[in-house]
């Protein structure tokens, strides 16, 4: 109960700052905010034919039903996000759009911060925790180190197709990726409930048998490996400083701190100048050396992705760049639409044959650096105010905790770690259909009006 009254007044406290931000910056005016609630409810239309210059929709933080409402979709919405590893971006931007008054790109841009905020609370949860199968910590570091590197580079590269694309191509690509990722990572719960159910017959069967010899009660399996009724369970905490492979872990933070310095040199340097180009060309290098790296040791068996399933053998080159592609295309979606890289990277890791509890610790980990990357991007950009993103990032802070305390409890409950992905899968179909009905609906609102509907150009672009 103590804890529960933390939380609360974590919130209020949250709450309290950002508005005291906001009482501060009254007499300032943010460029393009539109004061008001009628106001807001009404778009603009963008300065010049081309929609090179954006008119953001700031509305006013006051307390009432719009903050009410917005902070109960978004505290679930991370809690259920955070227990698939989904970033629960397709919750937040809707719910930003349609009920606290932003404009699309301000809502996206707003997302990321909320998503942080979720990941980091996530990853703070499970760096105590071991694999619920394998002697190994639940964070899969070797497949991070392949992987997260290329999805930064892609959050860069969707950051500015956000800027480019049309929205009607946006809500297109979304509704298409969405429902196919859905329907996979439900095919694949179904999959492995039929595993567990077989497992947990076996384990009744076996305690029946020795039940004249013991009358202890044995626990079923809390997996769908039937090794793991001999592992330690997922609620046993190890310290921290073992548990985490630091090299790793120090590889990750180094390509972030590069990816930043870039970022930040880049906000001094006109777009589309020359030095422009090189800093985002720089990206390079630095993701696919790391990832290059991390892929050379894999193929060789020095190192190995120890999560996934069948890892006797070393994956092969060709599957190395599969994996790789998919980092970049996950970070291109998240950095375009708002969302969490999760939306892609959690089927992914469910084909690999990757435990549901660790899918979801290391999406979450992935998630932790792309997101807070793109946030800062966008802050540079100014695309969001500083109020609303401390109270909404501090709401998904507590909610992300709060879902995995949740969870974790279920999953030895229930003996089961499939509903983990039956979250997911859901968390990706509502994400289409929240997204999709405000994407079509803005572009059948531009083409009444007969608005240009074509690709913006970065370079003119103001933010």
């Amino acid at each position: 109960m103590g804890r529960k009254w933390h939380a609360v007044a974590a919130l209020g406290m949250a709450y309290a700052v950002a508005a005291a931000v906001a009482d501060g910056d009254k007499g300032l005016s943010f460029a393009g905010t539109i004061a008001g609630p009628e106001e807001a409810s009404s778009p603009r239309k963008l300065a010049s034919l081309y929609g090179t210059t954006y008119h953001h929709v700031w509305p006013p933080m006051k307390f009432g039903w719009r903050i009410v409402l917005g902070s109960f979709i978004g505290f679930f919405g991370a809690a259920f996000g955070s227990v698939g590893g989904v970033g629960g971006g397709g919750i937040f931007v809707p719910m930003l759009t349609l009920i606290i008054g932003f404009d699309p790109k301000s809502s996206a841009a707003m997302s990321k911060c909320m998503i942080t905020g979720a990941a980091v609370s996530t990853v703070y949860c499970n760096l105590k925790l071991k694999h619920p199968t394998l002697d190994m910590p639940m964070i899969d570091y070797d497949l991070a180190l392949l992987i997260q590197p290329m999805l930064m580079m892609g959050v860069s590269i969707g950051v500015i197709c956000n800027v480019i694309f049309p929205d009607w191509l946006v809500t297109v690509l979304l509704i298409i990726l969405f429902l196919v990722t859905s329907v996979k990572a439900f095919l694949k719960g179904v999959e492995a409930w039929k595993k567990e159910t077989v497992i947990r017959r076996e384990a009744k069967a076996k305690q029946l048998e020795q039940s004249n010899e013991d009358t202890r009660y044995t626990p079923p399996p809390t997996g769908p490996n039937p090794a793991s009724d001999t592992k330690k369970p997922t609620d046993e905490a190890v310290s921290i400083w073992k548990n985490i492979y630091w090299k790793e872990f120090g590889l990750l933070a180094s390509v972030w701190v590069a990816f930043l310095t870039l970022q930040v040199t880049k906000n001094y340097v006109a777009t589309c100048s020359t030095w422009y180009w090189v800093l985002t060309v720089l990206q390079i290098p630095v993701s696919v050396g790391v990832s290059m790296y991390q892929a050379a040791g894999l193929v060789q068996g020095k190192r190995a992705l120890s999560s996934r399933a069948n890892n006797q053998t070393s994956p092969k080159a060709h599957q190395i760049l599969v994996y790789c592609l998919f980092g970049v295309t996950a970070g291109v979606l998240a950095g375009l639409l708002g969302v969490g890289g999760g939306v892609v990277m959690g089927p992914l890791f469910l084909e690999l044959g990757i435990h549901p509890q660790v899918s979801s610790a290391t999406g979450s980990f992935a998630m932790m650096f792309s997101s807070s990357m793109a946030a800062v991007e966008y802050y540079l950009l100014k695309r969001f105010p500083v109020p609303y993103a401390l109270f909404f990032t501090s709401l998904t802070f507590v909610a992300a905790i709060v879902g995995q305390r949740v969870a974790r409890k279920l999953v030895n409950w229930l003996g089961r770690a499939s509903f983990i992905i039956f979250i997911l899968s859901s968390m990706i179909f509502v994400s289409a259909i929240s997204l999709g009905g405000v994407g079509i609906s803005k572009t059948t609102h531009k083409m009444a009006r007969h608005e240009y509907m074509g690709f913006g150009n970065i370079c003119n672009y103001h933010a």
